[in-house]
């Protein structure tokens, strides 16, 4: 019985110690050379993710924007304000592509409207200082991505370029008239595309470097009423409409009313002697 106890002992101890060794040549091997051990990472799933897949996919932030938009400000001056708004853009390279104003008469409160192109990379500030300039009633903008409008025009353009340095190098190896006529009638066309293409980039990158922002000033008590946007609203706006068309027509009526006047007694004279002459030769007859 020692002798098998014994024995068993032996054995069991042989067994950690083959265990032991298996468990560190594991360990050794996904060490690799150096004994440092890489894990790649895992993503949300839980799935082993690849860092060089990671990196070939890769998110551009290069975007082409058309900004519009619309102020309506209420000033005390809007003439001196359109010129305080003019200063302030030709300031941060901007211009003025189109200014009306209404200078004030007895009857009329004066006005103004410019039409501004702001540099887009300064149009917030730039928008925040025209807006000090009084009392903001309305204010909107819109932006339009041209990203993809604006790479086609580009593709187009280097189509098209490479196919005029082809013409190009044709017509200079061109042996008879044909060839050379040909050559050249082809190469005027695609060189008018070209120019086409070229000044539709230069106007979409235009559209795209400076925002276009119509700027009303409005002298107070002079700014247009909102829109009705109730039952109510839309009723009493529906009444002053009605009255106010009633007055127009009422107005209308008196100014016209003396010219009537004159022209019935003119065609009561005038019906007295065709009268009258029918009358002479009735008496003749």
């Amino acid at each position: 019985m020692k002798r098998i106890w014994a024995g068993a002992a032996v054995l069991a101890v042989a067994a950690l110690l083959l265990a032991g060794c298996t468990g560190g040549s594991g360990s050794s091997s996904s060490g690799g050379e150096g004994g440092t051990t890489q894990t790649k990472p895992e993503d949300a799933s839980g799935a082993v993710a690849d860092p060089a897949a990671k990196s070939d996919t890769v998110i551009s932030t290069n975007r082409d924007v058309v900004t519009t938009g619309s102020v309506s400000l209420t000033v005390t001056d809007p003439i001196a304000a359109a010129d305080r708004a003019t200063a302030i853009v030709l300031g941060v390279g901007g211009r003025i592509d189109n200014s009306s104003e209404q200078p004030g008469s007895d009857t009329q409160k004066p006005s103004a409207t410019l039409v501004l192109r702001i540099p887009s990379a300064n149009l917030d500030a730039t928008l925040a200082d025209l807006k000090r300039l009084g009392t903001v009633e309305t204010a909107t903008l819109n932006a339009t991505d041209v990203t993809a409008q604006s790479k086609d025009i580009d593709g187009r353009i280097t189509a098209l370029q490479t196919s005029v340095d082809r013409l190009l190098a044709l017509m200079a190896k061109a042996t008879t008239t044909a060839d050379l006529i040909t050559i050249e009638s082809t190469l005027s066309d695609r060189q008018g595309q070209l120019d086409s293409l070229r000044a539709q980039q230069k106007a979409l990158a235009d559209q795209v470097a400076m925002s276009t922002i119509t700027v009303d000033f409005h002298a107070k008590g002079t700014v247009p009423a909102a829109s009705p946007t109730t039952f109510w609203s839309g009723l009493a706006a529906g009444w002053d409409a009605l009255v106010a068309t009633v007055n127009g027509l009422l107005v209308a009526l008196g100014a016209a009313l003396p010219w009537l006047v004159v022209l019935g007694i003119l065609g009561a004279i005038a019906w007295w002697i065709a009268r009258w002459i029918g009358r002479k030769k009735d008496a003749a007859a």
